[in-house]
């Protein structure tokens, strides 16, 4: 089985990105997040064509929004919602093995990392707080589980480009990276893409918009992630992060899909 993740930022946008890669990479699940559309703009007959027949989604108008496309038939399809916004950031269903697939979108979180002087850094905060004790309270760990998504957090130290600089930016401060960690605990999640490189290896899965030429300056942050519960660590078989596709077409993403296999 091949999952995969991937901000889209706007899947009207760019559907025909997210076609692309769907006929070259063959996912049998696909989580998207910013798919900034009501469910009934969603463009559900363009992927179902494609045989991602199965479908969960959970948008709203110009922001957020999460999706799970599957070629395999999904059931339990639930929406959570946190810190008291029906914003569109949470859905998870259920695999025909049991496996349980959460999409997820963390907030940014603005650009000053201060509680008291920016709403949504400390909503970011409060979801992750909420999340981790959601999860504590699941006793997941002997259960299969996935949590995938754009976690708006590059935890590691080679998860940035530089992590000196980066150290009171948002995304790599260490409140967030604490707060993710603690996410992580809550129920046992292993890093599915880490499991495969190594630590002191740079990775990125996130390039922004600001810089004039991406590809040379390569100042990326990896904020796309895929976790699995002890029970599902044994089929890890590899990963891919799909940098090529930051440069598809006039118009991409500024994420990039990330994909974990497993053994059958």
């Amino acid at each position: 089985m091949r999952i995969a993740t991937w901000n889209i930022n706007s899947v009207r946008l760019r559907q025909d990105m997210v076609k692309r890669f769907m006929q070259e990479y063959q996912p049998d699940v696909l989580c998207l997040q910013e798919t900034k559309t009501p469910d009934e703009f969603f463009p559900r007959n363009a992927f179902a064509e494609l045989g991602y027949t199965h479908q969960h989604i959970h948008g709203m108008k110009s922001y957020n929004g999460v999706a799970i496309l599957s070629r395999l038939p999904l059931s339990n399809c639930s929406i959570a919602r946190w810190a008291g916004k029906d914003d569109c950031r949470h859905i998870h269903a259920t695999l025909p093995d049991d496996t349980e697939v959460h999409c997820m979108y963390v907030p940014a979180g603005g650009d000053i990392p201060d509680i008291e002087q920016n709403e949504k850094f400390a909503h970011k905060l409060q979801l992750l707080d909420e999340t981790s004790n959601w999860w504590k309270g699941q006793s997941a760990h002997h259960t299969r589980k996935i949590l995938v998504g754009d976690l708006n957090i590059a935890p590691l130290e080679h998860d940035v480009w530089s992590h000196k600089q980066l150290l009171d930016v948002v995304s790599h401060t260490p409140i967030e990276v604490e707060k993710l960690l603690n996410l992580q605990q809550s129920n046992g999640w292993h890093d599915a893409v880490r499991h495969f490189v190594p630590h002191d290896q740079k990775l990125y899965s996130w390039w922004s918009y600001r810089a004039g030429d991406w590809e040379a300056s390569n100042r990326g942050r990896r904020l796309d992630h895929i976790w699995v519960t002890a029970p599902l660590v044994p089929s890890l078989k590899s990963t891919r992060i799909l940098r090529e596709a930051r440069g598809w077409g006039p118009k991409p993403s500024d994420h990039v899909p990330v994909m974990v296999d497993f053994h059958s």
